[in-house]
């Protein structure tokens, strides 16, 4: 079905027309010299004497160059037929802990030690690409909580933002229940049964404003059901002369208690094949079905009356600078 965008742009057609009866003509500043041997004239200099007076043949080109761009900034367009579209998925946001304590090089990747952020970037990227049909969106999270991506279709862009964080981007300590508070607020006003947040953190709460009880009591009203993973290894580490649990600083009991109160599942990773599993089985949440939508193939085809008034425009442009070149022949 072809039609008009903006049909009412048609309104200002007349709009020359009526600036021409409505603007006084301009004032000459010199009288006219009147002559009456101007054939002579014309024959001896080769050139045609320049009229003031427009005649009809002059002003038609600029006419049709107005009507075509009128016609272009209605934007004509073809409109396909309207095809139902029924999306499925969910809105996921995932939170990540960027801590200073992030940077812990105690988890296992093909044979070696990588630090903990490392890790997560490896697992839950391809997680973020293979959630088709889902609305994904990015949370960081340390000293303070920040939205790096709102929830979009667009996984390979947040996959290359969660790919280009940084230990400490968000400051050195950790603050849990400040990044909960921001994933409930940005998934409350979604569909009820599609609100998830996966937070993934090595530590315990000891920074921001809202204590991850608190946080979780605003998910619980709002239906967001949080799934936690607890991310640090069993190994013993050296600092200085003393040897401590690498992960001696995880909340277990917190994060257990959050995902218990909203729904979800607590995990514990202290392996990369810990993390394949959490990605795997997170992969597995029933889709659900989200408000039916219509959609429509649309072809615009504005381009071609502004092509048109263009071309006419230069050939008006080189017939003035160039009133000889019609009679050109070639030698």
């Amino acid at each position: 079905m072809f039609e008009f965008a903006w049909p009412w742009i048609f309104l200002i057609l007349p709009l020359p027309l009526l600036l021409r009866w409505l603007l006084p003509a301009a004032k000459q500043d010199t009288t006219a010299l009147n002559i009456t041997f101007i054939e002579e004239l014309e024959h001896i200099s080769g050139q045609k004497a320049y009229s003031t007076n427009q005649t009809w043949y002059k002003i038609i080109p600029l006419a049709i160059i107005w009507c075509l761009l009128v016609f272009a900034a209605a934007r004509p367009q073809w409109l396909g037929d309207l095809l139902p579209v029924q999306p499925t998925g969910r809105d996921l946001l995932l939170a990540v802990d960027t801590s200073g304590s992030m940077e812990q090089d105690d988890m296992p990747w093909q044979g070696k030690d990588v630090d903990r952020l490392t890790l997560i970037k490896k697992l839950f990227g391809p997680f973020i690409e293979q959630r088709v049909g889902d609305r994904v969106g990015l949370i960081l999270f340390g000293s303070n909580a920040y939205l790096q991506s709102p929830l979009t279709f667009d996984r390979k862009t947040v996959r290359t933002w969660l790919d280009e964080s940084v230990i400490g981007i968000a400051g050195t300590q950790t603050a849990i229940g400040d990044a909960i508070a921001l994933g409930v607020k940005r998934l409350y006003n979604q569909d009820e049964k599609a609100r998830i947040l996966v937070l993934i953190t090595d530590g315990s709460n000891n920074a921001g404003n809202m204590t991850p009880e608190q946080a979780t009591k605003l998910a619980v009203q709002a239906k967001v059901k949080i799934y936690t993973v607890g991310i640090g290894s069993d190994k013993m580490v050296r600092y200085g002369f003393s040897r401590y649990l690498a992960s001696a600083d995880l909340d277990e009991g917190a994060l257990k208690n959050i995902a218990e109160q909203t729904g979800g599942l607590y995990f514990r990773a202290r392996s990369e094949a810990d993390l394949q599993a959490i990605s795997q089985t997170l992969n597995k949440l029933e889709p659900v079905n989200q408000q039916l939508d219509e959609s429509r193939y649309i072809q615009e085809y504005y381009y071609w009356p502004l092509i048109l008034a263009l071309l006419l425009s230069m050939l008006l442009v080189i017939n003035r600078l160039f009133p000889n070149l019609k009679n050109w022949r070639p030698v």
